[in-house]
């Protein structure tokens, strides 16, 4: 008899289990293959690509050999095949499943009974360098100042210098709250340091974390240090070159990995290119008092010398990349700023872009699409697998095609519409009070449009390695917010951890940090360290899921498919031949009903008992029957539920 899910169950992606190399070179035959249950009324299978601008329908084969199903479908599923050579710099695609009386259209976007267009195609990057270590990380990110102090003797002093006529301060008690931007202009002090982090690195291993991902740590006046003072020199408040090198080395000991923050966008008014105010080098050295300095043509000067600045805030005047000097010293040169960290004895594994999204685009100057190819380029000639991670909020998928970022900070396709999601309102929308007081109860169909709207137009291998977070440096925590609740919390925790693409824990969530909203003081909170961390339901979730992230197979090469998308629940599935887990998110103030398919994923699947509970401990209400899972969710309930055949 035949299944009515049958639909659901066709599927196709870019991963081992349906490509033969999913990083091909130019000019490599690969292999293609698509599943679907068995008893289909399908009576062919055609993959259809274009090759030298041409449409091409190939025919795909029913696979029949026992050994290669075994290894790469499940039972109950049957597989197609065809072979494809690669010569451009992707293979887009879609399949074609004629059957008596339809012929269905299968992309990343779903199934059609009419043509579709190729916005939404299949893509495979010829030439790609994937940071493959990236696909099942768990990075930690620490803000350095405000993580631990390891070595007082570098503390920055009370009045040890005057930035921008604001004396610095030591703050003398380490859990005394930060004070206001107002009254503090960043220039509080706790004194954490690089020495401090590797104290802590038995902590970060007990938690899980496989890759820290530190925010600014150069020669900086300010707590943030985006204002960078000279990009060749670790701030020595936080220990130094050497202080770098150590850490570096112990991370790597303990099988972690390390990337660190810049903004190659703009400098600081004290920056020694700039130096405006003689603060930290003499006046003689520097842009802004000598017309003739070597640095000049590295920013935007006019004849009255006055500057560009990024958002017109004048302590941070805009880089010029008209300049190949500036370009050399930056990224093309042999010790440039993104060579120098990634060499010996640093070692680091890549780098985050601070305001990539606006880096070399200056009005008349568009020159973005030229520098970050050439970034990527000399980063790639240091080090093949470092991961190039650059700050954008918005669609950036035209920086996402394998040439120039591998990941944006995904605060499009995960914070944003997850946090919205969970009772929050969108960024954007905050900054007008037009929309900001628009009440909008966000619904799962939004939340499935926002997310598979993001993930369905990217290549496959850079879908893999996406930054997922909740919250970050620039943004208030979500625990901290009074109107979401401790389940939505942990429902959008769950969901974050589980979307395609690595997950990002910002310091101190796991301790249930304290923290206010909106300013980003409130986000900046020191580590609780005499709390008792382990024993928070906080960490015990984190750890828990940190563990499943980095040791299933389905979450580092495994499938990604939306099961249910109805009212206020969102469910999908991560999965491979033999494990399943489903995610399934409410943000329902009253109790709802789902249906799930599972024999889409193999017969065996569709036979077995649901566990009594999720991965997480907590029970489940429900049964598996004629191929579905009907579930009861409680509301605002959220489950990670596995189904394994082993």
């Amino acid at each position: 008899m035949m299944n009515n899910n049958w639909l659901k169950s066709v599927y196709s992606d870019g991963s081992k289990w349906f490509v033969s190399n999913p990083l091909p070179k130019k000019g490599e035959k690969i292999t293609i293959a698509l599943q679907l249950q068995e008893d289909t009324p399908v009576t062919s299978v055609f993959l259809k690509t274009k090759l030298n601008g041409v449409e091409y329908l190939f025919k795909m084969e029913k696979v029949t050999d026992k050994e290669l199903l075994s290894k790469n479908t499940a039972k109950g599923l049957i597989r197609y095949e065809t072979s494809v050579q690669v010569f451009e710099k992707e293979l887009r695609y879609q399949f074609y499943l004629g059957t008596k009386d339809c012929v269905y259209y299968y992309s990343e976007n779903g199934i059609t009974t009419y043509t579709q267009n190729e916005a939404y195609d299949f893509r495979i990057l010829t030439d790609y360098q994937q940071p493959e270590w990236v696909k099942n990380a768990v990075f930690y990110q620490i803000f350095p100042d405000r993580f631990c102090n390891g070595n007082p003797d570098n503390d920055v002093k009370d009045n040890e210098y005057i930035f921008d006529g604001y004396p610095a301060k030591q703050v003398k008690e380490w859990d005394s709250v930060p004070e206001p931007y107002e009254k503090a202009h960043c220039l509080d002090f706790y004194g954490g340091d690089l020495e401090g982090i590797k104290q802590k690195i038995p902590y970060l291993k007990k938690l899980g974390v496989t890759a820290l991902y530190l925010n600014p740590i150069f020669y900086g006046a300010t707590v943030h240090k985006y204002d960078c003072l000279d990009y060749f020199q670790v701030d020595p408040h936080f220990g130094g070159d050497k202080a770098l090198a150590e850490l570096c080395t112990e991370l790597h000991k303990n099988g972690m990995k390390i990337i660190l923050d810049v903004s190659i966008n703009h400098t600081g008014i004290a920056c020694k290119w700039f130096n405006r105010d003689g603060t930290f080098f003499p006046k003689t050295q520097g842009a802004f008092n000598n017309p003739d300095s070597p640095e000049r043509e590295f920013y935007f000067f006019k004849d009255d010398n006055s500057y560009k600045a990024w958002f017109d805030v004048t302590t941070l005047p805009t880089l010029n990349y008209t300049s190949e000097k500036l370009r050399n010293r930056l990224y093309r040169d042999s010790d440039s700023l993104v060579k120098k960290w990634l060499k010996a004895p640093y070692c680091t594994d890549g780098w985050r872009f601070d305001v990539a999204d606006t880096m070399a685009r200056n009005n008349e100057l568009q020159l973005h699409h030229q520098v970050w190819p050439e970034i990527r380029k000399s980063i790639k000639e240091e080090n093949p697998q470092a991961y190039i991670l650059a700050e954008d909020w918005s669609d950036c998928t035209d920086f996402l095609n394998g040439d120039e970022w591998d990941s944006a900070m995904n605060y499009i396709g995960s914070l944003r519409p997850i946090r919205q999601f969970f009772g929050e309102n969108d960024i954007l929308n905050m900054r007008k009070d037009e929309l900001r007081n628009i009440k909008y109860k966000m619904t799962a169909k939004d939340l499935s449009g926002r997310i598979c709207g993001f993930l369905n137009r990217l290549p496959f291998a850079i879908r893999q390695v996406q930054f997922n977070l909740l919250g970050s440096h620039d943004y208030p925590r979500l625990h901290n917010n009074p109107e979401v609740s401790k389940d939505a919390y942990i429902g959008a925790v769950i969901m974050n951890f589980t979307l395609p693409g690595c997950a990002n824990l910002y310091y101190g969530d796991e301790a249930e940090i304290d923290g206010t909203a909106p300013a980003m003081e409130g986000c900046r909170y020191p580590m609780p360290w005499k709390k008792d961390i382990e024993s928070t339901d906080a960490y015990k979730m984190y750890s828990n899921l940190i563990k499943i992230k980095t040791t299933s197979p389905a979450f580092c090469d495994g499938g990604f498919k939306v099961l249910w998308d109805e009212g206020y629940v969102f469910a999908f599935a991560r999965f491979t031949p033999e494990e399943v887990y489903l995610t399934v998110c409410s943000s329902d103030k009253n109790e709802s009903q789902v249906i799930l398919p599972v024999d889409i994923f193999g017969s065996d699947f569709a036979t077995m008992k649901l566990p009594e509970k999720d991965v997480l401990g907590n029970s489940l209400d429900g049964e598996i029957k004629n191929g579905n899972l009907h579930l009861k969710v409680p509301a605002e309930k959220s489950y990670l539920i596995k189904l394994s055949l082993n």
